[in-house]
């Protein structure tokens, strides 16, 4: 009587196996799909900012980053923590902003070093964001990774809000992370600079949450409400900054 049992269990694992590896490759083909409708957005999104950058406003806001500063996976450009930030600060400061977007999807550090830093010296921001460095992660080094974050942190100015490394929850790439951000909260104490806590408040999130509600098509970068999570973790620094932001451009007038 053993040995029917012992078919039917066999049976079922391989049934339970089949379907898994089933579910698997239907969640390869889709963030593949996925990924692939994303890449269109990219010379979308970075004309939307180009443009945008040309509009006047009482108040600079200059953001330094890669695909998430460009909005990439939210249903509009503007939708992005960018975006997101440049309306509260408009709403905060009751005063017009001028956004100029200079981030660069796929950006590494030493991307941003060579492109977005040579930009941001002929610039004089009233605000300044900064998150990069998600994309060092896949070939991560951590004495260059040190090397190159410090390079740009003396690029930028005292009044930098620099956010650390958002969480990515599982395995070697979760590792990296934390020894990035070691670094990225070592050299922005050295430097002064305002944290914004993005690890801490996507880890919040829990994995569920975010691979359900919060991940675009590509399983990868934020949606809409995956943005609006990024951009909790700048706004409290975004309103300390506020305080003395229309003062500063009437100066300046």
């Amino acid at each position: 009587m053993k040995r029917p049992a012992i078919a039917i269990s066999s049976a079922a694992l391989a049934t339970v196996a089949a379907a898994s590896w089933a579910t698997v490759r239907a969640f390869r083909r889709r963030r593949r799909n996925g990924s692939a409708r994303l890449a269109l957005t990219l010379p979308v999104h970075s004309a939307w900012w180009r443009e945008h950058a040309t509009r006047e406003g009482e108040l600079l806001y200059v953001a330094i980053g890669d695909s998430a500063a460009q909005g990439i996976g939210a249903s509009k450009p503007h939708r992005g923590y960018v975006g997101a930030i440049a309306k509260h600060l408009r709403k905060a400061t009751g005063t017009t902003v001028r956004v100029i977007n200079l981030s660069v999807s796929g950006a590494r550090l030493r991307e941003t070093l060579e492109t977005q830093a040579p930009k941001l010296a002929k610039l004089t921001p009233d605000l300044i964001t900064v998150s990069v460095g998600a994309n060092d992660i896949a070939d991560f080094d951590a004495a260059r990774f040190d090397r190159e974050f410090r390079e740009l942190a003396d690029a930028l100015p005292p009044h930098a809000i620099v956010a650390d490394l958002p969480c990515f929850f599982f395995g070697e790439s979760e590792r990296r992370v934390r020894i990035a951000n070691g670094i990225v909260h070592r050299v922005a104490r050295e430097h002064g600079f305002a944290l914004a806590p993005l690890y801490r408040v996507t880890r919040r999130q829990g994995v569920t949450r975010v691979a359900l509600n919060q991940a675009s098509a590509d399983f990868f970068h934020p949606n809409d409400r995956g943005y609006r999570v990024w951009t909790s973790a700048f706004l409290p620094l975004i309103d300390r900054a506020a305080v003395t932001l229309p003062r500063q451009a009437q100066a300046a007038g």
